[in-house]
């Protein structure tokens, strides 16, 4: 089972005698330049992966070598384009079809749009990100991104759509009564977000908004249940 920090990054996994340490520590380097997308020195990485500079060495090269991750003039290490084949076919069917749908809410709303899948017990993943092309101003996040299940609209909304269990926040309760789930600077200051589950979904999915203010936030939840039912309609 994996764990959340609270920032939100998942924390660090132990290897079991069942799993190999070589994959895991390549792995480790992977999530670790997600979160540095600048890059990291070799010595950095090693430090933070808790292996010595050689063996660092051998997993950077390896990953290299199949385009995971990449050096530039400084020698510094990041995120290789070979990272870009492998996760494209990831949920692309669910991408495919969800891309209109998202287009046209963050159209009619003039807000960020979003589509999270959960990634397991306790983390969302966000899957993509539609952004406002007339706004002001508008919400940034990066695709990919990973939260906890019970902090932000999305993860909420994964949640109301179970059944109720001891201990849950009076938020999710909410969510479930309305069909759609409200956080207010949850996952990031500031920022509110709107969210329902899609239907049906192969992957427990939501899709919703994150804007700056919601003055009607009731019209606001209407607009993301009738995408979310679109966005089902398509699944099917």
């Amino acid at each position: 089972m994996s764990a959340t920090r609270g920032d939100g990054v998942p924390a660090a996994i132990q290897p079991d005698s069942g799993m190999s340490k070589t994959l895991h520590n390549g792995l480790q380097i992977l999530e670790l330049l997600v979160r540095h997308p600048n890059g990291l020195s070799l010595t950095e990485i090693a430090e933070a992966v808790g292996v010595h500079r050689t063996v660092a060495h051998r997993l950077v090269r390896t990953l290299e070598a199949h385009h995971l991750c990449r050096r530039d003039r400084f020698k510094r290490i990041s995120l290789g384009t070979g990272l870009v084949r492998l996760a494209e076919p990831v949920e692309q069917d669910l991408r495919t079809l969800a891309r209109p749908v998202l287009e046209e809410l963050t159209d009619r709303t003039q807000a960020t749009a979003h589509l999270v899948v959960r990634e397991d017990a306790e983390t969302v993943r966000m899957l993509m990100i539609v952004e406002p092309r007339r706004a002001r101003m508008h919400v940034a996040f990066r695709p990919g991104q990973v939260d906890p299940i019970d902090r932000g609209s999305a993860g909420l909304a994964l949640l109301a759509a179970l059944p109720p269990v001891p201990g849950e926040r009076e938020e999710v309760a909410l969510a479930r009564s309305r069909g759609f789930a409200v956080s207010y600077g949850e996952i990031a200051s500031s920022v509110i977000g709107v969210s329902a589950v899609v239907p049906g979904a192969r992957t427990q999915t939501s899709i919703g908004l994150s804007l700056f203010e919601a003055p009607d936030v009731d019209e606001l939840g209407r607009t993301v249940l009738e995408a979310a039912d679109r966005l089902a309609t398509h699944l099917r």
